[in-house]
């Protein structure tokens, strides 16, 4: 056995014991029948995307409490096909592979870990009664693409993108006084589990790297891009803004020019980002993606 191979191997069974020691199961451990509170936000009011801006100060609190359900609503929803097309691609990614492995054996783990979320985010948004929130058709139809084509290092890489700026958001609220108690337990119980899936793609995507050649490095880099612009841009669906009133068109323009909020999509990509260009897979050539999904300056 080489030596990546034992580290690969040591990676996963230390990722199977955390799981056998710390897991949930959102059914038992969120109390789906408690009341939300009609005064209480569903997300920091500065994470809001019309924060600071003459459309949010034209709302009442109320307002502002609605719409940041419905951006939450949205973000969960558009996490929830993301992590459908993820489960497709490792369902893939461990068709050939041994699965007396712990390497195998981990992938597995995480499929039923987000299959759990999924439903998770399924009921959160059902509770919230807000409409589900999907990606553009256009965006959809990639998404089917992705869970074909994927594999490799921007496979591990977009699933990064896709996980640790959603993590950045919900380790900010889940333990926020301030926030409903309901969002702030899916918020833990994500933030706890994906932790393990961010180490697992993180490593796996560190041994990959370096075993390409400029031009498959270059197809990588671009897969990346391509993939960290169109989840960044489907986060917020644009009809999230009717729930307020607002023309989703108008408020739409006016969130993508929001300074406020384009600090928070940058704060919201720091830690991967960083990662990311560490690692080699960010490119000269591709930061113009990186830019538009708001991710870079």
């Amino acid at each position: 056995m080489t030596g990546q191979v034992q580290n690969r191997e040591r990676t996963a069974s230390r990722l199977l014991d955390s799981s056998a020691r710390n897991s949930f199961d959102p059914d038992v451990d969120i109390d789906w029948e408690s009341a939300l509170d009609p005064d209480m936000p569903y997300a920091p009011f500065e994470r809001v995307s019309l924060y600071g801006t003459p459309l949010w100060e034209r709302l009442s609190h109320r307002q502002r409490v609605e719409l940041s359900k419905h951006e939450v609503a949205s973000i969960a929803s558009v996490g929830l096909w993301f992590e459908v097309i993820l489960m497709q691609v490792l369902a893939r990614y461990i068709y050939d592979r041994n699965p007396r492995t712990s390497h195998a054996q981990y992938a597995l783990t995480e499929i039923g870990d987000e299959t759990r979320h999924s439903l998770m985010f399924a009921k959160m948004t059902a509770k919230f009664g807000t409409p589900s929130y999907r990606p553009a058709r256009m965006v959809h139809e990639l998404g089917r693409i992705f869970t074909m084509v994927a594999g490799g290092p921007s496979m591990f890489a977009g699933v990064l993108v896709a996980e640790e700026t959603l993590d950045r958001l919900q380790r900010e609220s889940m333990d926020d006084p301030q926030i409903q108690p309901l969002v702030r337990m899916v918020n833990r119980i994500h933030v706890v589990e994906e932790a393990r899936h961010v180490r697992f793609a993180r490593e796996e995507l560190a041994r990959q790297v370096p075993k390409l050649s400029k031009p498959a490095l270059a197809v990588h880099q671009h897969m990346t891009a391509v993939v960290a612009y169109f989840v960044m841009d489907s986060l917020i669906q644009p009809t999230v803004y009717a729930s307020v009133g607002l023309d989703p068109v108008r408020a739409r323009k006016v969130a993508r020019a929001n300074p406020h909020y384009l600090r928070t999509r940058q704060w919201m990509g720091e830690k991967i980002i960083g990662y990311l260009d560490e690692v080699g897979m960010i490119s000269s050539r591709e930061r113009v993606w990186w830019r538009r999904a708001a991710l870079i300056r």
